[in-house]
């Protein structure tokens, strides 16, 4: 799912359906190629979006191949309904949960590879009524399911200047993060803050620094719906869970946008490809013994020139690349 957090945020809109905005997969054909191992394998794409990775993926598999999407988006769940494919399984929900979607499908343990593009997609940000973009003016939602949990609305409301200012300088951040969390909190008792368009301007207007080619309520966006969407702990939770449902030699493919999920993402293949390094010092121990359990393949990949150009939100895509490894043979003596 596509994703971008400056100001470039606007593209030519459509209708209200989510179906009719334009999405554009990001980093598509390699993404598939580190992917896919094996055409007969089963595959989960933890993030459908509007299809792109796992209509390519469908291509490269063969009769025996699976792929399982998830979303908790019901506009991506729509145009995945369209698509009439046997191999393919579309679950409603979070991709946090991926391990009980494989379960239900009877692929835990044995999938062959996991695809996560993270981050909210382009139809989100390009629809007003979803309330992602503070470039149209729209009512102030931001979930990425609309029919579960708290609205940027509701949260703008609720939340005191602190809570608001820790929100905007973890995720987003922020440098002038309680600045403008009190004058957000001085606003909304003029009147209630509930388009997109009068939220973005309170924060223009509290932001002393403008950064250039940079709307200055970009971090603000950016933070809140990472916050309601818990998008770093659904980040975080589908890794540790993915890794016991990839088979050994399985593939976990990661594309991230910005520099908190890629460093979630680095940090984890990182510690699992190094083992159990808690051990206290000087204790022999061999190789095989260190329970690694992944190891890296290639450098982060981003997207190339020419995709750029095409297509600017790929400007900040990052993937990571990892294998699944299996149990050290124990040597003999």
């Amino acid at each position: 799912m596509q994703h971008r957090d400056n100001a470039s945020q606007a593209s030519p809109g459509g209708a209200a359906n989510g179906s009719d905005f334009r999405h554009t997969s990001v980093l598509l054909d390699g993404a598939v190629e580190a992917l896919i191992q094996s055409p007969s394998g089963a595959y989960l794409d933890g993030t459908f979006g509007r299809g792109g990775h796992s209509r390519a993926i469908l291509s490269r598999l063969d009769a025996q191949g699976r792929l399982i999407a998830i979303d908790r988006d019901p506009a991506a769940l729509q145009v995945a309904a369209e698509i009439d494919d046997s191999r393919l399984t579309v679950c409603r929900g979070v991709f946090a949960e991926l391990d009980r979607h494989a379960e239900a499908c009877g692929v835990h343990g044995s999938l062959s590879g996991i695809l996560l593009d993270v981050g909210v997609s382009s139809p989100q940000l390009d629809d007003p009524e979803r309330g992602f973009s503070f470039l149209r003016d729209g009512p102030l939602d931001m979930r990425m399911d609309p029919t579960s949990g708290m609205g940027a609305a509701e949260w703008v409301a609720r939340t005191d200047d602190q809570e608001m200012a820790r929100v905007f300088k973890t995720y987003g951040e922020e440098r002038f993060a309680k600045r403008i969390a009190r004058a957000i909190v001085a606003a909304r008792r003029e009147a209630p803050i509930e388009r997109t368009h009068r939220l973005a301007e309170i924060v223009k207007a509290a932001h002393p620094a403008w950064e250039k080619g940079k709307h200055p309520a970009t971090r603000v966006f950016q933070a809140i719906r990472i916050h309601l969407n818990d998008e770093l702990g659904q980040l975080e939770r589908a890794l540790a869970v993915g890794l016991d449902a990839l088979e050994t030699g399985g593939r976990l493919v990661v594309i991230s946008f910005h520099s908190l999920e890629d460093r979630l993402v680095k940090r984890f293949i990182r510690d699992q490809s190094r083992g159990d390094t808690h051990l206290p010092r000087g204790m022999p121990i061999r190789e095989d013994q260190l329970n690694k359990r992944l190891k890296p393949v290639g450098k982060a990949m981003r997207a190339s020139e020419s995709e750029v150009e095409a297509n600017p939100r790929a400007r900040s895509a990052v993937m990571r690349i990892a294998e699944k490894l299996g149990p050290v043979a124990e040597t003999s003596k």
